[in-house]
């Protein structure tokens, strides 16, 4: 099989030590680690199979310094209590700042 491939101007092969495989979408990442990938060259072009478990994340947002200035004014707490704030609700500002306002 791989003969006759190999005429027909196909290339496989067999990538060795993959770690993991990221696919990055706008609003998560497919990770697939200890993947199985074959790199498959035709024509020019190279294609990429992925054979493996998929899990599925969602990259902490972005948080910025405005953000945090202002969870800290309104709510009265310091830097990194704003911070923590800001992670644990998704970097929703009104949600972190009820939140602050709400413990004792």
């Amino acid at each position: 099989m791989e003969r006759v491939m190999r005429q027909m101007g196909v290339k496989m092969q067999e990538l060795d030590g993959v770690q993991e495989v990221v696919i990055k979408l706008a609003d998560r990442e497919i990770v697939i680690p200890e993947a199985q990938v074959t790199l498959t060259e035709m024509a020019g072009q190279r294609s990429y199979q992925v054979v493996g478990r998929e899990i599925e994340r969602r990259p902490a947002p972005e948080i910025g310094e405005e953000d945090i200035r202002l969870v800290m004014e309104q709510a009265g707490v310091n830097r990194e209590t704003a911070t923590r704030a800001l992670q644990e609700t998704n970097g929703d500002i009104a949600e972190a700042i009820v939140k602050l306002k709400g413990k004792p």
